[in-house]
């Protein structure tokens, strides 16, 4: 068995894959891909997501991928909205929505005690039907007059993951307004959903490997991933698995200053996150809403926080910076300003 990789080598391939190391020259909709899915229950992270990872990114390009469809926004990975190519989205899909359904289960506890679920995501199902767009609150209406004695509001978020559905571009300064409606997403793409384990874990492992099954699990939302990771052809580094030709450059590479944006999915994907940010840290991440935060990584490591203010960056270190770091670190707040600003 190979030897065992230290926590700065860990965190050196995942840079490496998260194409963090160097902006690439990928169009938008190959980034995606390369890097499993994008984040993106807000509609602004993905966009400063791709920025901080692709040469000449251009926002425009991502409106466009979203426009023709070549890029989807819709619920996957933990049961929350992620940016993914449209072949991955008919793929993961199926894969993920039990658990996410399973996961919204737990938190509604007795709320959906009593509700015929299957029936509910039948009708709900029907709402959707030549291509309608419903917002979430047209959703919940109608379970209120469709199925009387059933909590309105849980039933239709129940509804709502169980379903393919994805958002529709309305034309918001980030391809989204807040109010964007949810369609059918077999019917947006033209394509049936088709289920692929192995291939969301491969997924999985190029974007944020090597990984454990833990981080497997933390990423993708539960689930037991195992027996998928044994059929698949791998490399172990002790409780590690990898892609046998993933990049794991050495852990003396040198990573630039980059500022990613609130709740990339660098800082989700793994159970232990020491190899992108302190564990002394890490309590910092999390708002009390629950907001994880956009971060500033200096060396490869979380070193800020960082937020729009009057269209300017603002950065909160975690540490004093050396004269060099706060340099890299100015001259990169002002490009992001010029575009998210």
């Amino acid at each position: 068995m190979p030897q065992m990789l230290s926590v700065r080598e860990l965190g050196r391939a995942t840079l490496a894959r998260q194409l963090l190391l160097e902006r690439s020259s990928l169009d938008v909709a190959d980034a995606v891909g390369r890097l499993c899915a994008l984040q993106a229950q807000e509609a602004r992270p993905p966009f400063v997501a791709l920025w901080s990872r692709l040469a000449d990114f251009s926002a425009e390009a991502l409106d466009a991928a979203l426009a023709d469809r070549t890029l989807v926004r819709g619920t996957l990975m933990r049961g929350t909205v992620h940016l993914a190519r449209a072949e991955d989205f008919l793929r993961w899909r199926p894969v993920l929505a039990p658990l996410g359904v399973e996961a919204l289960r737990k938190v509604v506890g007795a709320r959906a005690d009593g509700a015929d679920l299957d029936a509910a995501v039948a009708g709900v199902r029907e709402q959707f039907a030549e291509g309608a767009a419903l917002s979430a609150d047209e959703v919940r209406d109608w379970v209120a007059a469709n199925r009387p004695g059933e909590d309105a509001r849980v039933i239709a978020r129940l509804a709502l993951y169980s379903l393919p559905l994805v958002r529709v571009p309305d034309g918001g300064r980030w391809s989204f307004t807040p109010k964007s409606r949810f369609t059918d997403g077999e019917r947006w793409l033209g394509a049936a959903a088709s289920p692929d384990a192995a291939g969301l874990v491969r997924a999985y492992l190029a974007a944020f490997g090597p990984a454990t099954v833990r981080d497997v699990r933390q990423f993708l939302g539960g689930g037991d991933w195992q027996d998928v990771l044994d059929g698949l052809s791998l490399e172990r580094f002790g409780p590690y698995y990898d892609l046998p030709d993933a990049p794991r450059p050495g852990e003396d590479v040198d990573a630039p200053v980059r500022f990613l944006p609130d709740f990339d999915s660098l800082l989700l994907a793994h159970a232990d996150r020491s190899r992108v940010i302190a564990d002394a840290h890490r309590a910092q991440l999390t708002t009390k809403n629950l907001r994880v935060r956009a971060v500033v990584l200096v060396d490869g490591m979380v070193a800020g926080f960082w937020k729009l203010e009057r269209k300017r960056v603002v950065v909160e270190p975690l540490r004093k910076l050396r004269a060099g770091e706060q340099r890299a670190v100015d001259a990169e707040a002002e490009r992001l300003s010029a575009f998210a600003g």
